[in-house]
């Protein structure tokens, strides 16, 4: 396995899906998720463990999950708002376990109904019972800070709140910790900012970025981030996704274009655009109804465009591989 200069975790299935307007079938999500590693996506968050009241479009997430674990080489992610979705998801055999943790007192309240600090402690819950478990039975765990740019309900969201709550999941055992941007409302000087005083912070353990594309600045935040040392990316494929419990929150940044981005600049994603589109194909069919976006799935690769993993790349940075 070759090694990567930027990782891109494919959330579609989860963020993507969790917000659409009509549900896909089980079986055409598991068809998608094989479509998406097949293209190279070695990490996907393939649902979350919530009440399928709440979000009907993840009730199947067991069987996803069991799906996906067949796939070799593909680390499986699921959410979990909270300890007892933990416990469904360590019971799933999810690889990684994703927290989030809104830096917003009100997103936070009508999202998973606790206060920041609560979900926090509910995090600390799920590390210590982690301990527990035998060392090759311990799924990673990541806390991510949403709203931490900015939220549609409570509007500024202070950077010293956003600091604060990734130092408590620093500190509380996570493995890693990421910035997401649920509503899009960051800027490239606001990612660079942030970005900066968390990795102050927390240290090695900020490696990572969530990004919604609301107000077109999806790419220009990831760049942003980028070059203060992000190595991680979340998005969605045709840019689906967004926060049932924060309106105006639309979709996440588009992997096609973001693979692209990296690709042109010389990075390796890992990434085969053939079979990325072929994937696209896969995820229009199974939710037709469902608008999709992105540039490149239109406009294509340039001719002559040659991808970071082949030799002889002008011009390739040399850059921290993430393994």
């Amino acid at each position: 396995m070759s090694q990567l200069d930027v990782f891109i975790c494919e959330v579609g299935p989860r963020d993507g899906l969790q917000n659409a307007h009509h549900l896909m079938p089980t079986e055409a999500k598991k068809a998608w998720i094989s479509a998406l590693a097949a293209a190279g996506l070695r990490e996907i968050e393939v649902g979350s463990f919530v009440p399928a009241k709440v979000i009907p479009a993840m009730a199947d997430t067991g069987e996803v999950v069991a799906h996906a674990k067949t796939i070799a080489g593909l680390k499986v992610v699921a959410l979990a708002p909270n300890f007892k979705g933990f416990q469904r998801a360590l019971e799933s055999g999810a690889h990684k376990i994703t927290f989030p943790v809104s830096a917003s007192h009100q997103h936070s309240v009508s999202n998973v109904r606790m206060t920041p600090d609560e979900m926090v402690a509910q995090v600390r819950q799920a590390c210590e019972l982690r301990l527990t478990l035998p060392a090759g039975q311990r799924p990673e765990i990541e806390g991510a800070v949403a709203t931490a740019f900015g939220c549609t309900l409570q509007g500024e969201v202070p950077e010293d709140e956003v600091v604060r709550i990734a130092k408590l999941l620093a500190d509380a055992g996570v493995d890693s910790v990421a910035l997401a941007d649920t509503v899009g409302y960051a800027n490239p000087a606001q990612m660079k900012r942030l970005y900066r005083k968390v990795k102050d912070a927390v240290g090695a353990k900020l490696d990572g970025v969530h990004l919604h594309n609301t107000r077109g600045l999806g790419l220009a935040n990831a760049l942003a981030a980028y070059e203060e040392g992000a190595r991680a990316f979340d998005s969605s494929m045709g840019g689906l996704g967004g926060c049932p419990f924060a309106p105006g929150a639309s979709g996440n940044v588009v992997t096609e274009d973001l693979a692209f981005m990296f690709e042109s600049m010389g990075l390796r994603t890992g990434i085969d655009f053939d079979a990325l589109l072929r994937a696209r194909e896969i995820l229009v069919n199974g939710i037709p109804e469902e608008p999709v976006y992105g540039h490149f799935a239109g406009a294509g690769l340039p001719k002559g465009f040659r991808r970071a993993a082949q030799e002889g790349v002008p011009g390739k940075p040399a850059v921290a591989p993430v393994v």
